[in-house]
């Protein structure tokens, strides 16, 4: 994610949603113990919180240093800065080494990520028996009959602006690698749709468009999305500028476990299987093809009626 100053860290913190509780306590009773949880891309640690309720330990890590100083404080809750230039070695040593962590969460993160290096972390660090790792993303925000059209307008308007790495937020993470074996909420291709509820005032909408990605990449190109005339149309259709509105944003998760690895003798029963089930196939053909008893005297009788014609 790119670095956002303390003025834009504040508006996103102040616009991004709460993940609602049961997400983190239904993720929770899939994984079978209770102690390390690993938030990537905690941003101001959101979803840290939540997960705190139901594991003994979080490790919370972000590349940027603006959200973190607005994370969320608790005592269970360790953030760490994981710069640019750490290597996947001091990632694993500073999240709690292989095979430790019992759930990993990237929440509206995992598209910002290098996923070759986030996924080889993420499988060292992930504990092999019970272990499991959730990614979501939202996308789209829904208000109200006379403010979502203006809405549109303006994520229709972002088209040019999006880097591939927006569009697998905007494409709901459908075509997003996910190298995880689904335990049935969602799959590598197919997330499950969610939504979650949360309420906004006027002036924190305004903020958090403007520190929106897609709006800050337009931006760095010389083109303000977020202008004042776009900014009074929301304000007319929001109506009282005080008013606090319910919204939901549009979400879409995905759920995997490390996939399970065949033993070496499980291979060979396997292919052993395969030889004997291939070996009783040819006898079967080979019985099919011996002549009967009376295929044999039919035969010596048409043999010596023909020797009688000549």
């Amino acid at each position: 994610m790119a670095a956002l100053s303390e003025k834009d860290a504040a508006a996103y913190l102040d616009a991004r949603p709460r993940y609602p509780i049961d997400w983190y306590k239904k993720i929770a009773e899939r994984t079978q113990d209770h102690k390390f949880a690993w938030d990537v891309g905690t941003g101001n640690g959101q979803a840290a919180i939540g997960l705190v309720e139901h594991y003994e330990n979080v490790v919370a890590t972000d590349i940027n240093e603006a959200q973190l100083k607005r994370a969320i404080k608790h005592s269970r809750i360790s953030y760490h800065h994981t710069p640019k230039n750490m290597s996947e070695d001091e990632m694993v040593a500073l999240i709690g080494g292989e095979n430790s962590m019992d759930l990993i969460v990237a929440a509206q993160a995992v598209h910002f990520f290098d996923l070759t290096i986030f996924y080889n972390v993420a499988k060292r660090v992930l504990r092999k028996e019970g272990g499991l790792i959730a990614i979501w993303v939202y996308n789209d925000i829904i208000i109200s009959p006379e403010i979502d059209p203006i809405m549109k307008s303006l994520v229709d308007s972002t088209l040019p602006f999006r880097t591939p790495v927006m569009n697998l937020a905007f494409d709901s993470y459908k075509t997003l690698p996910f190298p995880f074996e689904s335990i049935g909420m969602g799959s590598e291709g197919e997330p499950v749709r969610l939504d979650i509820p949360h309420k906004l005032s006027l002036k924190g909408f305004i903020g958090f468009l403007k520190s929106w990605q897609p709006a800050m990449k337009a931006k760095e190109q010389g083109v303000e999305l977020v202008d004042e005339d776009l900014i009074a149309k929301f304000e007319e259709a929001w109506g009282d500028e005080n008013q606090v509105k319910d919204v939901y944003y549009k979400a879409h998760m995905i759920v995997g476990k490390i996939p399970e690895m065949r033993s070496e003798s499980d291979k060979v029963s396997e292919d052993s299987n395969k030889d004997n089930l291939l070996q009783t196939d040819v006898g079967r053909k080979q019985e099919r093809r011996q002549p009967s008893e009376e295929e044999n005297r039919q035969s010596k009788k048409q043999n010596t009626s023909e020797d009688e014609a000549c």
